[in-house]
């Protein structure tokens, strides 16, 4: 060893073994390149594996339909509902359109509203809500069931006990005359619908009560309801007369 001005000059010992540094440096890029190559093939494991799993549940039945629960119903049954809803066995639940589906149901009339849900793995939910019935409208074969919307919506063979007969011609939601007789119905006091058989209507203007004992009263339109049924309450009508309160200030007996 030689000092040389503050430097130290270190000669190797004769006996390291030559070219061990150059051992050390490849075997160091080898392991460098068996670690990237090992974050590459998992990786390419874990792409592989994600890529099963989409398929399974976008383009196989594993996780398709395989059955269809139906709540909410009674005027209809389960299986007027998934015949409605037309959805294939084994159809991917993942790509279901949930918005069709519920559009299909409500082409039912009784449906007012339906929500439609996933239940993994194989379930289809549509929680249904039937429509409510405020009365009947005549029918050459029976009555048809109409609710508050204006909706005819159920055919049935007889009035069902506690509902009013309205007759109406063309019951719709749009048309006048529909939601003016509603609109009198929805105002006639709990003794009054007592005494009544049918609520008739011709046109929005002419709204006439069917009363028991043969008794007919003229309503008019669908305005001073209040008026009239105060004259209703102070006047008796005898068996098969008429009273027009269409007026409510100028009240006719016939």
């Amino acid at each position: 060893m030689t000092s040389t001005r503050g430097w130290r000059l270190v000669l190797a010992p004769r006996t390291a073994p030559a070219g061990s540094s150059q051992r050390r440096f490849a075997k160091r890029a080898r392991q460098h390149r068996l670690r990237v190559l090992l974050s590459w093939l998992v990786g390419l494991g874990v792409v592989a594996l994600l890529g099963g799993v989409v398929a399974v549940v976008y383009a196989t039945p594993a996780l398709g339909v395989h059955g269809i629960r139906v709540t909410g119903v009674s005027a209809l049954s389960a299986q007027d509902v998934r015949d409605a809803a037309r959805v294939a066995t084994g159809t991917p639940l993942a790509r279901l359109d949930l918005g069709g589906v519920e559009r299909r149901v409500r082409e039912l009339k009784p449906v007012r509203s339906v929500a439609a849900s996933k239940d993994y793995p194989r379930t289809l939910v549509l929680a249904v809500r039937e429509r409510t019935a405020i009365a009947v409208v005549p029918r050459a074969l029976g009555f048809v069931l109409l609710d508050a919307d204006g909706v005819a919506y159920l055919p049935v063979g007889s009035a069902p006990p506690g509902l009013p007969v309205l007759r109406l011609a063309a019951p719709a939601p749009g048309d006048a005359t529909t939601r003016a007789a509603l609109t009198v119905l929805a105002t006639l006091p709990p003794w009054l619908r007592d005494t009544l058989v049918a609520l008739a209507a011709d046109a929005p203007t002419r709204i006439r009560l069917e009363l028991t004992a043969g008794r007919t009263v003229v309503w008019g339109d669908a305005t001073q309801n209040e008026a009239k049924i105060r004259v209703l309450q102070f006047t008796t009508i005898p068996p098969d007369k008429t009273l027009d309160v269409s007026a409510p200030g100028v009240v006719l007996e016939r």
